[in-house]
């Protein structure tokens, strides 16, 4: 289905999203474009660890609360790496505009897993280790069998899962390339799944290779084929960074961290998600040379013969 069908039929108000991807490789930016022109309400996001994704749904609700609204975040991570940490976060979370579940990468690992597995928990001791039992809805027990303390995490079953990979077929058969970044828990966990591809291919093409498949058909409700779906992020085998776009739309967020004006940033929706129809015409945005430039310097990263 297209992406604007798949939004609007997954993303309901008050849902809790999963986020794939990881910092900001393979991140569901067309996803989140759409959703922010759809708008949304009352969110729980979720996600091990993210970047541009919720720095845009976020910045979209620093800009127009009354279009697009995040209630409570669960995470791990939410920064860029060598791009900085996210000042989205910080604006919202110093203002008291959201709640805040603050777990390790492992820990959002291990509750997508038990989500995936149908099951209410997975025990692990990694929480004992430091302050995420305070942090979080973490339970401490006696393990029955050694009597040792052990922690209990929460399932993480989110209402619709966003992810975007390098392949996929028609009926949700995805191909991950590098690192996988717990995607397959996310869609098994989720009641919904939305892929974006950067290519759609045949049936007869993945079923050659089974064991390339991470992700199967039956965890995956909508799938969309969307080049440069991950963009101006990474996406292993696609292209590199753009580290001038990000660097660009996180200097419009900084300044208001410390009470600057958003006019600058309300420009910068208006322009690239409120005052286009789709993301291909984002993406147009972009000069041809600046595309194929991140295209050649990840090419010239990937050691795999074509």
């Amino acid at each position: 289905m297209t992406l604007k069908e798949a939004v609007a039929r997954f993303v309901k108000p008050g849902s809790n999203v999963g986020i794939g991807g990881f910092v900001n490789t393979r991140q569901p930016i067309a996803i989140c474009h759409e959703m922010i022109r759809q708008g949304f309400k009352d969110l729980t996001l979720s996600w091990q660890s993210a970047g541009l994704a919720p720095e845009l749904l976020a910045g979209a609700m620093m800009v127009r609360p009354d279009h697009c609204s995040i209630k409570r975040i669960e995470l791990a991570y939410w920064g860029h790496e060598s791009f900085g940490l996210s000042p989205a976060w910080r604006y919202v979370a110093e203002r008291g505009l959201i709640e805040v579940e603050d777990w390790s990468n492992y820990n959002m690992s291990a509750r997508f897993k038990a989500g995936a597995m149908g099951l209410p928990f997975l025990p692990t001791r990694s929480p004992l280790g430091g302050d995420i039992k305070n942090t979080s809805r973490t339970k401490i027990i006696d393990c029955p069998f050694t009597g040792r303390p052990i922690g209990l995490v929460p399932a993480s079953h989110p209402n619709v899962g966003l992810i975007h990979v390098q392949a996929a077929d028609m009926y949700g058969n995805c191909v991950i390339r590098g690192g996988e970044s717990t995607c397959a828990e996310i869609a098994m966990a989720s009641d919904f799944t939305i892929v974006t591809c950067e290519q759609l291919v045949s049936h007869e093409l993945i079923a050659r290779n089974p064991e390339d498949t991470t992700i199967p058909f039956p965890a995956v409700d909508a799938v969309v084929h969307v080049p440069f779906g991950g963009y101006p992020g990474a996406c292993r085998r696609s292209y590199y960074f753009n580290g001038d776009a990000i660097r660009e739309y996180l200097g419009l967020i900084t300044p208001m961290v410390k009470g600057g004006s958003a006019d600058g940033l309300k420009a910068w929706f208006d322009k690239n998600i409120f005052g286009v129809e789709t993301f291909e015409d984002y993406i147009e945005k972009f000069s041809i040379k600046k595309l194929l430039a991140d295209q050649l310097v990840e090419f010239h990263n990937d050691e795999r013969l074509a």
